[in-house]
């Protein structure tokens, strides 16, 4: 089978599909299929890997959707499947149908809360209450247009149950369309990483006596970096918060630690390359993620697989890996308050936190690639023979 997937993110770039499509491209390749891949990515080129790349840099959005568009329509017609990582996947499902071939989409979220979200049109309504209401015209808009390539594939592949019932129940889509398949934990097991924790704060010259906080994600609103660091406010002193990632919010949370007085306590690292991060997970006390909407985040695998303690938001497919008490902390979003409590919590226990790894470690299990791609690759062979 001939496979071409689309993606909004490539490494070296975060982000959960820059995580997910190369494993799954791997494993397709692996498995004797044929993959190309076209991703948005700030490299011009990507090589080095055992299927091609194309890369289209940023830049305006309307014209880098143009081109995307183009080279969809081109070279679908050389595949069997074109499997779209959703974004705004309108110009790639045009292009694959204006080309005849079936299109399987993968969902991370509601594009339409996203993109409403962005522009201001719905407040600061949550994805969940998103899904309770009517808004105005524009928001009215963007659900149609979302609803009309969402009917143009073959299938929708929703990566957590809670992001499943969203087309079936909110847009009426037929259960037999839409399939729940998790994300799949594609990295270095906690046994590779070799170096003790010791070990990984002197090879990122981390200070030995603090303890660090650490938290992996794009700096936007409803990754409330910034509730961290108002929990951070009130913690012992020596109590350090690491922030990898960037995005549109880095200056304003930059001034909200100076703000706060903690501005020598919150360290914003950048867009890391993921090469590293296993390095600042095994170098850190414990993992926070305080978002507010999560399909179901490959940083949470990536974390539990690697042994460190994780209090995070019980919001949308967070608690499909995170069970409060079990492997982990859930707490609100927006409650800084709650928050403080769960890491004071977590880092004054030593015994807990053993205990949340050694459950998080089990749980793991259930994320491999060996369970999650075949069913991937069953829905996509499924496309290509009846799309």
């Amino acid at each position: 089978m001939r496979i071409l997937i689309t993606s909004p993110v490539f490494p070296p770039d975060l982000g959960g599909p820059a995580v997910y499509v190369p494993s799954a491209a791997r494993f397709f390749v692996d498995a004797g299929h044929e993959v190309e891949v076209l991703a948005f990515c700030s490299e011009p080129k990507v090589s080095g890997l055992p299927f091609n790349v194309t890369t289209i840099s940023r830049g305006n959005l309307l014209w880098r959707y143009i081109k995307a568009f183009w080279f969809v329509f081109r070279e679908a017609r050389k595949v069997d499947v074109v499997y779209v990582q959703e974004h705004i996947a309108l110009f790639h499902v045009l292009g694959a149908r204006l080309a005849r071939k079936p299109v399987v989409i993968r969902i991370m979220v509601d594009g339409a809360w996203e993109i409403s979200h962005r522009f201001g049109l719905i407040g600061d309504d949550s994805i969940t209450t998103f899904e309770t209401k009517d808004y105005g015209a524009k928001v009215k808009l963007i659900r149609a247009v979302q609803l009309f390539w969402w009917r143009r594939a073959h299938r929708i592949i929703a990566c957590s149950d809670f992001l499943r019932w969203i087309p079936i129940e909110r847009y009426g889509l037929s259960e037999e369309k839409v399939l729940r398949v998790h994300n799949a934990y594609n990295g270095p097991s906690v046994e590779d990483v070799v170096e003790t924790k010791e070990e990984a704060r002197a090879g990122l010259n981390l200070n030995p006596e603090k303890r660090f906080v650490l938290t992996i994600c794009r700096l936007v609103v409803w990754k409330g970096v910034d509730y961290i660091q108002r929990a951070l406010v009130g913690l012992p002193e020596d109590v350090h918060l690491l922030v990898a990632g960037d995005g549109e919010l880095l200056e304003k949370w930059s001034a909200l630690s100076k703000e706060l007085g903690i501005e020598d306590r919150v360290t914003f690292l950048g867009n890391v390359p993921h090469a590293d991060i296993p390095m600042y997970i095994r170098a850190s006390d414990l993992f926070v993620l305080n978002s507010e909407y999560e399909g179901l985040s490959h940083t949470l695998l990536e974390v539990a697989s690697l042994g460190t303690p994780i209090v995070c938001t019980g919001v949308c497919g967070n608690p499909e890996v995170v069970e409060h008490e079990f492997n982990g902390l859930l707490v609100r979003p927006k409650s800084p308050d709650e928050l403080r409590v769960a890491i004071a919590r977590v880092l004054d226990d030593p015994v807990l936190a053993q205990n949340f790894v050694r459950a998080g470690l089990e749980k793991m299990k259930g994320f491999q690639r060996d369970t999650t791609f075949p069913q991937v690759l069953e829905i996509l062979q499924h496309a290509a023979k009846n799309g």
